[in-house]
């Protein structure tokens, strides 16, 4: 599962790189497709969430979300970081076949990344679904210094999609405060003016001449 989720962020990123280039797409994609003739990039890319991960890492739906992915170089020559990208799945669940749900925009970068050296890049994304838990999975295309190009998988894990909190100062919530407390102002005028107001007869005022 996790070779089909990265061969189809490859696919993904190298068709975000020909709308901006002319590159040899064909032989591109055999590489990435069969990375057993594809020799390993020495690359490490980590990522983080450092406005989500308080409570486990949460897509809040209508904000951007920033990932962070470090990359560090541990080849012999410079290696550029030309897009990232990702896509959300569903979890992986025993007997049942992981789906994709949504790709994600992909980012072009073209970042060199010197050798023995680490480079920050932050990745936004934003997300309008259902709240659930899904998994999440970037990867970069990422080129060394001959020109040939490599899918390096930067996050693969369970996050939560969930909707936004809800402000008291909402225009749409303090509207629906209005109707509910005009609502309930009526209703209690209209039980004290039924049943209350008789149970306390009004006095009569004497009119002149009255004894």
């Amino acid at each position: 599962m996790g070779f089909l989720k990265l061969t189809t962020l490859a696919l993904l990123l190298l068709q975000a790189f020909t709308t901006f280039a002319q590159i040899e797409v064909e032989s591109i994609e055999e590489e990435i497709e069969d990375p057993s003739q594809t020799p390993d990039l020495k690359v490490t890319v980590s990522a983080s969430f450092p406005q989500s991960e308080i409570f486990g890492i949460k897509l809040i739906n209508g904000h951007p979300t920033q990932a962070v992915l470090s990359f560090t170089n541990n080849e012999l020559a410079p290696v550029t970081v030309g897009f990232v990208g990702g896509s959300l799945w569903t979890p992986d669940t025993p007997g049942q076949p992981t789906q994709i749900v949504r790709n994600l925009t992909s980012t072009r970068y073209n970042v060199e990344v010197p050798v023995g050296q680490s480079e920050s890049l932050t990745y936004s994304f934003a997300t309008e679904l259902h709240p659930q838990d899904l998994r999440l999975n970037l990867a970069a295309l990422v080129s060394d210094a001959k020109g040939s190009f490599y899918t390096v998988q930067a996050f693969n894990e369970t996050v939560s999609v969930v909707e936004a909190p809800t402000s008291f100062f909402d225009p749409q919530i303090i509207f629906l405060y209005v109707i509910l407390a005009a609502a309930f102002g009526g209703t209690c005028y209209f039980i004290y003016n039924t049943w209350i107001a008789s149970l306390f007869p009004q006095k009569r005022r004497g009119g002149k001449g009255g004894e």
